[in-house]
């Protein structure tokens, strides 16, 4: 009788468990907050396979920010490709025009019109890190290695994710598949305007 009670217990024990971890959509967030370096704020970079030193920054809303955090650089990724997939699944160009700052990143996914296959909408709670590493960071450019599950298409992605501050805050520019990649020429080349 008592192996029974102990068993009946766990059995109702792992399911709270289960119940308490399993993921939940969090509700869309209504605005993005980027960082923004204080006044003050200097930075002293190394070379881009180290991780950069930076005073700490504030996060209003305002001009270019370092990114110090791992937390924040997930944030910025979650948000980006977040809207790259809203605006496949929507296949809404605009949509996608307001995460992107390279030509290529857009024809890319304009080309997934109508072909990638999604388990449901795209939702930022859909997009999990698995590992975040920052390998660059100033005031214009962010590279960060990132491996991260994609929920709602059942996919994992893993990179150098490269991004570049604009007029209207960080957006995409390349998707490098290897830490060796020769992601740097991207933090020094000019962005030219999307056609």
């Amino acid at each position: 009788m008592f192996g029974r009670l102990v068993a009946g217990l766990l059995v109702v024990g792992l399911a709270i468990g289960v119940w308490a971890l399993w993921p939940r959509d969090d509700p869309e967030p209504s605005q993005t907050t980027l960082p923004e370096a204080a006044d003050t704020t200097t930075t002293t970079t190394t070379p881009a396979d180290t991780t950069t030193t930076v005073v700490p920054t504030s996060t209003t809303t305002g001009g270019a920010g370092v990114v110090t955090t791992v937390e924040e650089a997930e944030q910025i990724l979650r948000d980006l490709w977040f809207g790259w997939f809203e605006g496949i699944y929507n296949e809404d160009e605009e949509r996608i025009r307001e995460v992107v700052a390279s030509q290529s990143q857009l024809d890319a996914a304009i080309a997934q019109f109508g072909l990638m296959e999604f388990n449901g909408p795209p939702t930022r709670a859909g997009l999990n890190f698995l590992g975040t590493e920052l390998l660059y960071t100033d005031s214009d450019c962010l590279a960060v290695w990132a491996d991260f599950s994609i929920g709602f298409r059942n996919a994992e992605t893993t990179g150098v994710h490269l991004m570049r501050w604009t007029d209207t805050g960080w957006k995409l520019v390349n998707l490098w598949p290897l830490r060796d990649d020769l992601w740097e020429q991207d933090c020094e080349a000019q962005l030219e305007p999307l056609s």
